[in-house]
């Protein structure tokens, strides 16, 4: 089957944690029948009334069974559950022709189920938040006015693209937790794969990788996150340009490396109990409070050499602070999300696997979107060369 189950009007959002945001008002207002699930009853109420939801959405305590009696064809399913267990949320939308919708990256699990869900006519969006989500997005725009800028023969890429969530005012632990706080420790046992100086590199300890960063002024920390070679692929780098630099990855504030060296012993030396243990006992030490303010950091960087000459440099940044109604972390996860559900909702995308937007039409479509729904970032080029 190559055509999509036709929306059936109703959205089933999991999750009321820390990275749900206005995003959920979004697909709220779009749906005919939204449902708020939530292992914590109260946590789903919270955020409903912080939303002004609570008479416009369904409240249901989130099991999976429960979630897969109540799905019928044509539902779209939003998991902001653990990475973990969206591949058994995405199977029970197969068997139900769900389709299904997550921020986090695309494991082996998900890319298992695609091709079920592409014959059982469902559409799977991933990497649809900030990062992945944004970035993407960000991403796909540079390459395409730096394709349309220059026109070079012997071409050179270098693309930088790092993200961090952090504290509106560092605090001596330089972060604060705006998702599970497991999850932020595991993520940095993932060994780093990046490109620098045309040469592949792979680091076991990503940490080891942080050199300072300079943005508007102001010194940051980045390291290499994940596997970043997938993404030339993903990111449809012309063939005939070749990778000088290319590296996605993480930002802190200036001092993280050294505030985080008891974090690192432990990531390195602690079973998954333990290490589960420590993360929640970090997260009890350096509370967030209502007084406190979290800031989103993105910025993407593409130079494209003619030789040994730049010939056109591109930019893409985005600097914003939390409210008192709002993280800043949940408005720029959640908002990309809220643009890929409404798409699958109004039939714009087919079956099978989507990362965030992808073609330049429907990257620029969704960037005039997030501003209008008031996300503001910058984009600079500058051509420096004749081609």
């Amino acid at each position: 089957m190559t055509v999509p189950v036709p929306w059936s009007g109703s959205v089933h959002w999991i999750g009321a944690g820390l990275s749900n945001g206005s995003g959920v008002w979004r697909v709220a207002d779009r749906a005919k029948r939204m449902v708020l699930w939530n292992r914590s009853f109260a946590r789903a109420q919270q955020l409903a009334a912080k939303l002004d939801l609570t008479e416009a959405i369904d409240l249901r305590p989130y099991t999976l069974p429960a979630l897969a009696r109540k799905l019928a064809p044509g539902d779209i399913v939003v998991s902001m559950l653990p990475a973990p267990q969206h591949a058994a949320v995405l199977a029970t939308c197969i068997e139900r022709r769900a389709h299904f919708a997550c921020s986090s990256y695309v494991s082996d699990a998900i890319s298992e189920l695609v091709p079920r869900a592409a014959r059982a006519g469902v559409v799977v969006l991933a990497e649809c938040g900030l990062d992945p989500g944004l970035d993407h997005l960000l991403t796909h725009d540079l390459l395409a006015r730096a394709r349309s800028s220059v026109d070079v023969r012997r071409t050179s890429i270098s693309l930088r693209s790092y993200c961090g969530g952090i504290p509106a005012v560092p605090n001596e632990f330089r972060y604060q937790f705006s998702w599970a706080p497991l999850g932020v420790l595991t993520a940095l046992r993932s060994p780093a794969r990046f490109v620098e100086g045309f040469a592949q590199h792979t680091t076991a300890r990503p940490w080891e990788e942080t050199r300072p960063y300079q943005l508007g002024g102001e010194t940051f920390e980045v390291y290499p996150n994940r596997d970043s070679l997938p993404f030339i692929q993903q990111y449809r780098i012309p063939e005939g340009w070749r990778i000088r630099d290319f590296v996605r990855g993480t930002l802190r504030p200036a001092g993280w490396r050294g505030a985080w060296r008891d974090v690192f012993e432990a990531v390195e030396t602690f079973d998954d109990a333990r290490l589960a243990a420590f993360a929640q006992d970090l997260a009890a030490r350096y509370p967030t409070t209502d007084r406190d303010r979290d800031r989103v950091v993105l910025t993407v960087e593409l130079e494209v050499m003619d030789g040994d000459r730049l010939a056109w440099s591109g930019t893409a940044t985005l600097d914003a602070v939390g409210d008192a109604r709002e993280s800043a972390m949940a408005r720029h996860v959640s908002l990309p999300l809220a643009c890929g559900v409404i798409d699958i909702a109004d039939g714009r995308m087919t079956v099978g696997l989507h990362r965030a937007a992808e073609t330049h039409g429907d990257v620029r479509r969704w960037l005039a979107t997030l501003r209008d729904w008031g996300l503001k970032f910058s984009v600079r080029e500058h051509a420096l060369v004749e081609a």
